[in-house]
């Protein structure tokens, strides 16, 4: 059964330092180590748990005046969970794209400011992307492939958005990626998981 946008509400309450600002990528077909080389990463020390890799971002942001970041990954099945607290280079296409060569690519990304981005990509071809706030315009090569599902899911796809309902465009973005990947973003995967850790070139 699909989840839809109310199924991922904890995360904003559960974890309020990363959820103001993130991005979270899953990638089929390469590990941690592939992702890290074909993002000219540079590993680093491991991290226990999401609040780790968070101030470990932070920090590392600080350190270089922002020309490089901190990301956290696992595995989870076939799939890479990458975690950028406060990053998007998962949605920055002259990034993702290349990177995604014989591979798939789900990515979702928030700011502060709540600007927000959904990419799909299937070897370097950019499937679909929008931001989760506005689905109603969407692009790529099958931008309305997934109108069905997104409806189910939460989003508002054809710009009739009741003024009065609660935003659950971030969180069914998650649902989305849940959909496309079959991985499930959990709160014990967050906190338990020791994380591969690298940092990467944001400008």
């Amino acid at each position: 059964m699909t989840k839809t946008g109310a199924d991922y509400a904890w995360f904003e309450n559960d974890f309020p330092d990363i959820a103001e600002a993130y991005c979270f990528t899953l990638v089929r077909g390469l590990s941690p180590a592939e992702l890290i080389s074909r993002l000219e990463g540079r590993p680093e020390a491991p991290l226990q748990g999401i609040a780790e890799v968070v101030d470990a971002a932070f920090a590392q942001y600080g350190l270089e005046d922002g020309a490089r970041q901190l990301i956290g990954m696992t595995t989870i099945g076939a799939w890479t969970l990458l975690i950028e607290p406060n990053g998007y280079l998962g949605v920055t296409e002259e990034r993702a794209l290349p990177a995604s060569a014989r591979a798939s690519w789900v990515s979702h990304f928030v700011n502060v400011n709540a600007v927000g981005t959904f990419l799909w990509a299937e070897d370097q071809v950019l499937r679909l992307c929008f931001d989760p706030m506005f689905p109603e315009d969407r692009w790529g090569t099958t931008p309305d492939e997934l109108l069905d599902v997104m409806t189910r899911i939460g989003f508002h796809v054809d710009d009739d958005t009741p003024e009065a309902e609660i935003d659950l465009s971030s969180p069914a973005a998650f649902a989305l990626a849940e959909h496309l990947t079959g991985v499930a973003v959990t709160p014990a995967l967050l906190q338990d998981t020791t994380f591969s850790c690298a940092t990467v070139r944001i400008r």
